[in-house]
């Protein structure tokens, strides 16, 4: 088995626990993961200056910097995200549409989660608290993949939401980073068609793969 397959075997697994969980439980699980954002600035902050300096030092300037860089506003920002999707309406388990048959038989179609979902992103460690928590809200275990140059920044939001999900009772795994960062891995994820459920993919420029 793959490293990238170990990741889907284990969203899978989360998957089956997490799309069972109240929408209660999962809003309280949001807030957890917010509320341990703000808790781990300082640290989050140290490791998004690594990404900072490598990429300057590696040439690269302008938009692409600021994308990159955290400060306390900023993870305040991704913090509130989170509890935002907190307050959004649940669309899990609701009625879409019932339709009866001729014979009497009722049929009801409703809402459910998708499944494992791959987040293919650039350098912009916000995402990675962003997806997070939308896809917990709807009941799908994520598995992210970002950019290389923000590769330190993404782990340690990661981490911190993964701890938060320590003690509210829902697998960590519902939220996994991939931690190898080369060009390969993201067209390995798209293939993992036994795993995942849906990808989406925001279009990476040469300098963020590298």
């Amino acid at each position: 088995m793959t490293y990238l397959e170990g990741l889907g075997k284990n969203a899978v697994a989360a998957g089956r626990i997490l799309a069972l969980k109240s929408t209660e439980k999962k809003n309280a699980a949001l807030e957890a993961m917010a509320e341990a954002l703000i808790k781990s600035t300082e640290t989050i902050l140290e490791k998004n200056k690594l990404d900072v300096i490598n990429a300057v030092n590696a040439g690269i300037s302008g938009a692409f910097i600021d994308r990159l860089t955290l400060n306390e506003k900023r993870i305040e920002s991704m913090a509130r995200g989170l509890t935002d999707a907190a307050e959004l309406e649940d669309p899990i388990g609701k009625l879409i549409e019932t339709i009866k048959r001729p014979n009497g038989l009722v049929i009801d179609k409703i809402r459910v989660p998708l499944g494992v979902v791959g987040m293919i992103y650039e350098a912009r460690p916000n995402v990675t608290s962003d997806a997070a928590g939308l896809c917990l809200k709807t009941g799908n275990p994520v598995i992210l993949r970002g950019g290389s140059r923000a590769f330190n920044s993404n782990k340690a939001v990661a981490d911190v939401m993964r701890s938060a999900l320590e003690g509210t009772g829902f697998p960590i795994d519902c939220i996994q980073l991939v931690e190898d960062t080369d060009r390969k891995t993201a067209v390995e994820l798209m293939r993992m068609n036994k795993y995942l459920n849906a990808v989406s993919y925001t279009h990476l420029r040469a300098h963020e793969t590298s």
